[in-house]
């Protein structure tokens, strides 16, 4: 398994709104791409200010770098619009790419 890590900062006020796209993208690149799915986590950096992170889930590296290529494009201009509209900063490039090596997680 593959993960990727990104982040974002949203604008005030549009939380919910940038929430909504990124669970409807994640939907979508899972769907389009293959990917496995992801989580978003709040990270709160003090004085007010914080930012999302979402950690994705591949396969294997292969495959999140042909979805990465293609700039994960998906065929839903009012959900992309939505989620361009609600941030303010992000990186250019994913904050973590690893290789899982270990994993306890409970899906179950």
């Amino acid at each position: 398994m593959f993960v990727a890590a990104y982040w974002w900062r949203v604008h005030p006020g549009k939380e919910e709104q940038f929430r909504a796209a990124w669970r409807r993208g994640t939907y979508l690149i899972r769907e389009k791409y293959g990917s496995l799915g992801s989580r978003l986590h709040w990270e709160d950096l003090g004085g007010g200010e914080g930012r999302f992170i979402g950690v994705a889930e591949w396969p294997d590296r292969e495959t999140w770098q042909r979805a990465f290529d293609a700039k994960m494009v998906y065929d839903d201009p009012e959900t992309r619009s939505a989620f361009v509209d609600a941030i303010t900063d992000t990186a250019r490039e994913p904050l973590l790419l690893m290789e899982v090596t270990d994993d306890l997680l409970d899906r179950g």
